[in-house]
């Protein structure tokens, strides 16, 4: 009996030793696991931290003229304005590049909720930079961002908070990182790549996972409808890659993205001031959709978008109520310009755009920016050729007397 109770003894002994094995085991693995999360996030983290810094950009603006105060996004609702550029390495444009995408996001910090307007590239509207009506898209060719903010400012009577502008590679690229997204395409056509070789991309009607540079013609093309279609297709895209980015998914590609964004984006946001959008996406991203109405206007040779102007003053009365501030804030804050859409279009003051598209007949034929060179061909492209060159400041000439000599 005594033999039996202590075998008995040692095989409770045993079974505890072993328990307590597998315990240890157990801890040592969640331990390592959650040191090497720890220790993947901070490096994320840094990374993360750099490549903003790096794409960091002054504007030359301290704050929006719209604003009395200097915001904080921890406790105000703010505005962002996303800028696509048209620019990529073979165009090598980054200094007249224009704003192929322009939407305005509002954050609203109690409601947890995003307003996302897109603008027509071809909106007819008044450019503080040059002092006259424009197509929209050429406000960044005359002034970088600062002339877009100015313009959209003017145009929508609410004060833009932050910038973030970003190329074709960096949509590419951001596409690719997050393994592709699912889009509808609305019908059959062919479109240029992101280093503007024609035809590249074929893609057909239906539901489909896409990668970066067929997301990225999915994005562009408006051979088959219009603008206002192309910028619903661009909103069905940011809200696409946001969802996925935002996944658990997508965790372990972050490396991937940062670097994506870092090498491609300029912002007037720091860090720790993006970080601070974070907050929206954690209970699952409220996004609201619109665009500016209007209709197409084609006096001559050039097309534009005259914006319909009840529609527009209702667009900015969301936005405004969106981000719990009076109207005609402009008006309040002494910087009024002459109003957008205050006189048609003439021939006179028409802007001469070397394009992506073809602005006689159709206004939506898109004209190929780039050949490839034929033999005994060669290639050579004009970007902005005009009577006057609208980014050259005209220099006054000398007065001289009868004789020649200065004055």
């Amino acid at each position: 009996m005594v033999k039996q109770k202590n075998m008995r003894g040692r095989r409770v002994t045993r079974k505890k030793r072993k328990l307590r094995k597998g315990v240890l085991i157990t801890l040592i693995i969640i331990g390592l696991a959650l040191i090497s999360v720890v220790g993947y996030g901070s490096y994320l983290y840094v990374k993360a931290n750099n490549a903003v810094s790096d794409s960091y950009e002054d504007d030359g603006r301290e704050g929006s003229d719209l604003r009395d105060f200097e915001v904080d996004p921890n406790i105000d609702n703010v505005s962002v304005l996303i800028i696509g550029v048209d620019e990529n390495e073979h165009r090598n444009n980054a200094e007249t590049s224009r704003s192929d995408t322009l939407m305005l996001a509002t954050f609203n910090r109690d409601e947890g909720s995003v307003k996302l307007v897109s603008i027509p590239r071809d909106s007819y509207v008044y450019v503080p930079e040059v002092g006259r009506e424009e197509k929209i898209t050429h406000a960044h060719a005359y002034g970088g961002p600062k002339a877009t903010i100015e313009t959209v400012e003017n145009l929508m009577d609410i004060p833009v908070d932050y910038y973030v502008r970003v190329n074709f590679h960096a949509f590419v690229d951001v596409v690719d990182a997050i393994g592709g997204i699912d889009v509808d395409v609305p019908y059959e056509f062919k479109e240029s790549d992101s280093m503007d070789k024609g035809d590249a991309i074929h893609l057909l009607p239906g539901e489909q996972s896409v990668d970066g540079e067929e997301a990225l013609a999915f994005a562009r093309t408006r051979k088959l409808d219009n603008d206002i279609e192309r910028g619903k297709r661009q909103m069905e895209v940011v809200n696409a890659v946001a969802d996925k980015a935002a996944s658990l998914s997508s965790v372990f590609q972050f490396d991937d993205l940062i670097a994506a964004v870092g090498n491609n984006m300029n912002t007037n946001m720091t860090f720790n001031e993006m970080m601070t959008f974070i907050k929206y996406a954690t209970g699952g991203l409220d996004i609201e959709d619109m665009t500016l109405e209007g209709s197409d206007y084609q006096p001559g040779s050039t097309y534009y978008w005259l914006l319909d102007e009840p529609a527009l003053e209702e667009t900015k009365r969301l936005l405004q109520d969106h981000l719990e501030i009076s109207s005609s804030s402009a008006e309040e804050s002494g910087e009024t310009y002459e109003d957008s859409n205050s006189e048609e279009p003439t021939e006179e003051r028409t802007y001469e755009e070397e394009g992506s598209y073809e602005e006689q007949g159709d206004p939506y034929q898109e004209e190929e920016p780039y050949q490839e060179e034929q033999p005994g061909e060669t290639y050579k492209e004009e970007p902005y050729q005009e009577e006057q060159d609208p980014y050259q400041e005209e220099v006054p000439q000398e007065e001289t007397d009868e004789y020649g000599n200065p004055l």
